[in-house]
């Protein structure tokens, strides 16, 4: 019997797909709509809602790029997208819509309650763009505050007074760099490890319901 090779089964070719019609540059109605959406979701600073907008417009002159659009195009869309951006967010500030004095200051509440740092919430609402002078208005002032806030982050890690078990000279040193790195003042840190685990729980206890 001769044998046949069995029959080689190829899928017809697709079509290749037409050319896909150039990327509309984002308009001002677009990214009104963008800011609206993205403060409907989330708090934001002035710096922070236009960088949102802006890489809504980088998006777009990356996808131009691939569709071959005219660099002079994308130039110009860009150039005016992001002048809309900054109009837009102009004038959410001024209609209160965006308010950086209030972002920082519900956010340097919530995370000193969180057992942060005067330095550690500093640097975190200058990242998102509320200026030093801002932050600094809206930072914990005095060092019974500082030290609540260092007893909260002894109890989440579970060192100083909150530690299991006897701790050792390396062991207390290992804690108070953990609060260093944290951003605590070193007076501060070892108030927190030398305190009464009572008096750190009321004290704690006190931070999150003020």
């Amino acid at each position: 019997m001769v044998s046949r090779a069995a029959p080689t089964w190829q899928f017809p070719r697709m079509a290749e797909p037409p050319n896909a019609p150039a990327p509309k540059p984002p308009d001002r109605a677009a990214l009104h709509e963008a800011a609206l959406a993205h403060l409907g979701r989330f708090a934001a600073t002035e710096a922070a809602l236009l960088r949102v907008l802006q890489r809504r417009v980088q998006r777009w002159e990356r996808r131009a790029r691939e569709a071959n659009v005219e660099p002079d195009a994308i130039a110009a869309g860009s150039a005016a997208g992001l002048a809309a951006a900054r109009e837009i967010v102009t004038r959410l500030a001024a209609a209160g819509a965006v308010d950086d004095a209030a972002f920082a200051a519900a956010r340097a509440q919530r995370l000193h309650r969180e057992g942060r740092s005067r330095r550690a919430i500093a640097a975190h609402l200058v990242a998102r763009g509320v200026t030093p002078e801002a932050a600094g208005a809206v930072l914990p002032e005095d060092g019974t505050n500082e030290l609540a806030a260092a007893l909260a982050f002894a109890r989440r890690r579970r060192i100083g007074p909150f530690r299991t078990g006897e701790a050792d000279a390396a062991r207390r040193l290992r804690e108070l760099g953990a609060l260093a790195r944290a951003g605590f003042p070193r007076d501060i840190a070892l108030r927190a490890l030398a305190i009464d685990e009572a008096d750190a729980e009321e004290t704690v206890l006190r931070l999150k319901q003020s």
